[in-house]
């Protein structure tokens, strides 16, 4: 089940410049959004357990983003 909220995403999409946006695209954009943040999540926790922490920090998150 998607985390992220279907009117959300079709606003983001709205936003950028699409007249219409069908759920369908709008779930595509969710599956992908939250597959690169998964991926992003689980290298900002390894970043944060090399230097010794349980918390996960912004630097963290912004160096596995960088990381791409």
């Amino acid at each position: 089940m998607a985390e992220l909220p279907i009117v959300t995403v079709t606003r983001l999409i709205r936003n950028a410049g699409a007249e219409r946006v069908s759920a369908g695209a709008s779930e595509a954009l969710i599956e992908e959004l939250e597959a690169k943040a998964n991926e992003i999540a689980k290298k900002a926790i390894n970043l944060s357990k090399h230097a010794k922490r349980r918390t996960v920090k912004r630097e963290d998150i912004e160096a596995a983003i960088n990381d791409f």
